[in-house]
């Protein structure tokens, strides 16, 4: 509990006002004694002056020595004062009487009722004795008698008795009232400890500073350490918080504001610091209005503090890097913009990201691949200046910020930095793998003022440079912003293309290379805009995927190879296949029916391998969207699997084996610089014989010469497909073609 020395008891109250009277009676005393002795000497009443010395001398002996017992101290200067009234009763005359009548109301003030009535008994009768016995003059009487002194002391005592009744009723009134002020403050102290919080009591007159067991036990001291003067507790304030703590007490203290609060660090006796939320009032004033007295609490929010700590660090910093995210890279941005403003020089905002990292991911696992970003972040941190910024947008996307650019040369410097340091290889356990990036870069306020638009700019030059082939940086122009703007029309149109009747399918036949026979055939969907005439399919196919247009367009498709191989099948061949290309978006979208081709084709009573489905290598390796399980419906459905541009991709054998590939393709990069003696002769030879060794069958993409043609069939190549047999075509267009092509068997 908080001690208390302000709230003072009975006994507290009369030893002040004993000290009071004894400096009282000294001051008047010597004011009085000095001419009394004066006349005294004049007069020859020697005895005055030598008691006056006497009762001066022995008060302020008593009042020097505060320390002897207040009860020897009290009788003391009534036996006194009772002498001194005797000696003037006897010696002087009725005069005495004064010192008679105030001694019990003295004593009732200073000792108590008991002791009161005691000396006004005491006094009563030496009046009556002293006066009645020894003859002494009263007032108004020539000759006073007996009988009329006994009436002078019984009104004398009267009047004593009633101040010493009076005395003694208001004492124990403020006995009362002290007993009940010491409770309360007792009560809220107690209250307030309850609670946990430590309490203060601050004496601003003195300065002394009273604090509870419980503040002394949260900063780890005893409570006989304890600072007591408010000096010693503001030490211990942390050197930042302590210009804000005296200004909030300050303005309390000066009654600008109703209340003192504040949140501030205090060091505790480890030396460690426990953030406290101190509240506090001023409940006395003197009466000039100053302040006397202020107390309040000390509450620990460390917790509190933390938490919220956290909970800002969670709101802005990736957890997984430790890199600022979203959030907290559009703050600094804001801040960098300012202060580019301000001094004039530009900044450069980079958009990074990770080439291949979504098939390292998917391979060694996403606890592998959340090892790989956190050395990527410290790979690009290192290398730039502290100052700058670099953020975690999300996945496998990062942001870099250049602030204060004294030269743009810098801002090329440090991507070629980062694409070398990603490019080395990432070491993850018992793996090594190897990503590389992708940079947009944009200049303030070269090519942008508004946040968003910077923004969206190094989006812009970041799909360049990962569509130029990745690992690469490529800047900002404004010819990016119009192919921008290009594929937006572009995305808008083809939302009506399919309704509207502009998406058309072409086929482009498949010829056994031995033999000549065209069994096979690939769909190639195309686009005639009305207004753009065609439009390549290496742009809006990507369009349409992320637009989340392509699970619409490619079902369409596969309707139409589907009912198209049902003519064929009946009017050329009853072995026809239709290759059709199966997007990755459309493998990934939730809520993919694995069986609804199965069911189609059943409908019209075609058997599952009148379809050959055509993925590319990176698809095989996203195994996380379930990838695995679809493949292995269409197989068991009797749908042949084909795999597209084999060999510029990332596949290795264990994949084709794993996924039972019917077919690969050689991608036409491989077939165009075929010559019998090109590296590119031996990579196609080498993956018709891996594929044979694997029982899968073979086709040639962009054969376009018959020497290539002759080559291949040489290698053991199964089909070809190309310019040299055909172009792709409308159905009807490659009914004719099949039955009158030259050079080409039908079989």
């Amino acid at each position: 509990m908080l001690p208390s020395a302000h709230v003072p008891d009975l006994t507290q109250w009369r030893e002040r006002v004993l000290s009071s009277i004894l400096l009282a009676v000294l001051v008047l005393g010597i004011v009085i004694a000095l001419p009394s002795a004066v006349f005294a000497v004049i007069d020859g009443l020697w005895p005055v002056p030598i008691i006056d010395a006497v009762a001066l001398g022995w008060i302020t002996f008593i009042w020097r020595h505060p320390s002897l017992p207040y009860q020897l101290r009290t009788w003391s200067v009534l036996l006194l004062m009772y002498g001194v009234g005797t000696w003037f009763l006897m010696m002087v005359g009725p005069v005495g009487m004064a010192y008679l009548m105030a001694l019990p109301v003295l004593a009732a003030l200073l000792l108590g009722l008991r002791p009161g009535v005691l000396c006004l008994a005491a006094c009563a009768a030496t009046l009556f004795g002293i006066g009645a016995l020894s003859g002494q003059p009263l007032p108004g009487f020539d000759s006073p008698t007996t009988r009329w002194w006994a009436i002078v002391t019984g009104n004398v005592a009267f009047v004593a008795l009633m101040l010493t009744v009076s005395c003694s009723v208001l004492l124990r009134g403020l006995e009362n009232s002290f007993a009940a002020l010491g409770t309360n403050e007792a009560r809220w102290k107690h209250a307030l400890e309850s609670a946990g919080d430590g309490v203060w009591d601050w004496s601003v007159s003195t300065g002394a500073t009273l604090l509870s067991a419980r503040f002394a036990e949260m900063y780890g001291y005893r409570m006989d350490e304890l600072a007591t003067r408010i000096e010693q507790v503001d030490h211990l304030v942390h050197p930042d918080d302590l210009s804000q703590v005296l200004h909030a007490r300050r303005e309390h203290l000066e009654q600008r504001t109703a209340t003192y609060s504040n949140e501030h660090r205090m060091r505790c006796k480890d030396g460690s610091w426990k953030w406290v939320l101190t509240r506090g009032m001023v409940i006395e004033r003197d009466a000039a209005g100053q302040p006397a007295r202020m107390i309040g609490t000390h509450t620990d929010i460390t917790e509190r503090k933390r938490n919220e700590a956290l909970v800002w660090q969670q709101a802005n910093f990736d957890a997984l890097t430790g890199l600022p995210n979203r959030r907290m890279l559009r703050d600094r941005l804001e801040q960098d913009i300012l202060m580019s403003q301000r001094d004039g020089n530009p900044l450069a905002l980079l958009f990074i990201d990770l080439d291949h990292f979504k098939e390292v991911n998917d391979t060694l696992g996403h606890d592998q691949g959340d090892r790989l970003l956190v050395e990527a972040a410290r790979r690009i941190r290192a290398c730039v200046r502290g100052a700058d910024t670099v953020a975690r947008m999300g996945g496998d996307e990062f942001t870099v910020v250049l602030a204060g650019l004294e030269h743009e040369g810098r801002v090329e410097q440090v991507a070629r930095d980062i694409l070398a340091a990603v490019a080395e290889a990432f070491p993850l356990g018992d793996e090594r793998a190897f990503v590389s990036a992708s940079i947009g870069i944009t200049m303030y306020p070269e090519d942008a003022t508004q946040i968003e638009d910077l923004l969206k700019h190094a989006d812009q030059a970041l799909y360049v440079a990962k569509d130029a082939g990745r690992n690469r940086y490529s800047r900002y122009t404004p010819a990016l912003q119009e192919a921008a703007l290009l594929r937006l029309r572009l995305a808008n149109d083809l939302r009506g293309a399919l309704a509207n009747g502009q998406l058309h399918v072409l086929y482009q036949p498949i010829v056994h290379l031995a033999t000549g026979q065209v069994r096979k055939a690939e769909a190639l969907l195309r686009w005639t805009h009305p207004a753009r005439g065609n439009v390549s399919p290496a742009t809006f196919i990507p369009i349409a995927e992320s637009t989340g247009q392509i699970g619409e367009i490619g079902e369409w498709v596969f309707l139409q190879a589907v009912e198209q191989v049902r003519r064929w099948r009946e009017q050329l061949h009853p072995d026809f296949q239709i290759s059709v290309n199966k997007s990755p978006v459309q493998f990934r979208e939730a809520g993919h029916d694995r069986t609804a081709w199965h069911d189609r084709m059943k409908a019209l009573g075609l058997p599952g391998d009148c379809i050959a489905v055509e993925i590319t290598e990176g698809l095989l390796l996203d195994a996380g969207h379930g990838v695995a399980g679809q493949l292995d419906a269409l197989r068991r459905a009797g749908v042949a699997i084909s795999l597209d541009d084999f060999g510029i991709g990332y596949s290795s054998l264990s994949y084709l084996q794993k996924f039972d590939i019917d077919v690969l393709k050689i991608d036409q990069s491989f077939v165009r610089g075929l010559s019998a003696t090109s590296k590119d002769m031996a990579l196609c030879k080498a993956i018709i014989a891996m594929a044979h060794a694997l029982g899968m069958k073979v086709v040639a993409e962009g054969v376009e010469t018959e020497a290539q043609r002759q080559l291949l069939t040489a290698a053991g190549c199964d089909y070809g497909q190309g310019y040299l047999f055909a172009r792709p075509m409308p159905a009807e267009a490659f009914e004719t073609w099949r039955l009158n092509a030259a050079g080409v068997s039908a079989g």
